[in-house]
């Protein structure tokens, strides 16, 4: 296992390999990105981290950027150029945003799905706890 040194870190980007997202190529997702950050020799400032599910599976596959905490969907192995040219210019990938943080709280993009509103008993079954 690796103890990477992250002081000259400026992003990190959350990549889901949840189920519903493997399912529609997060995989291929990972790898793409993995490559891309790789080939321009960003290994230094941009970190990777591949995550289980995070809540958003119709917005498959998802993409989660800090420190603007912003939340891609419908992201493909071939959005990831237009997915570190963002990151570089700070400035968020067009047409495929579907959160953004305002400091305050993630604002919905148009056209992004709503989701249930979390309760109890919702999220004890969806965490499984007893």
């Amino acid at each position: 296992m690796a103890t990477w040194n992250l002081s000259n870190t400026k992003h990190h980007v959350l990549i889901c390999n949840g189920s519903s997202c493997n399912r529609e190529g997060a995989e291929e997702l990972t790898q793409a990105i993995r490559k891309e950050i790789s080939d321009r020799e960003l290994d230094d400032t941009i970190h990777t981290t591949r995550t289980r599910c995070n809540g958003r599976c119709h917005d498959k596959c998802v993409v989660i950027a800090y420190p603007n905490g912003t939340w891609y969907k419908d992201m493909k192995p071939e959005d990831s150029p237009l997915l570190i040219d963002s990151l570089l210019s700070n400035k968020d990938c067009i047409g495929k945003i579907s959160h953004t943080f305002n400091g305050e709280e993630f604002e919905r993009s148009e056209g992004t799905v709503a989701g249930v509103r979390k309760n109890k008993a919702k999220v004890n079954k969806v965490s499984k706890i007893l």
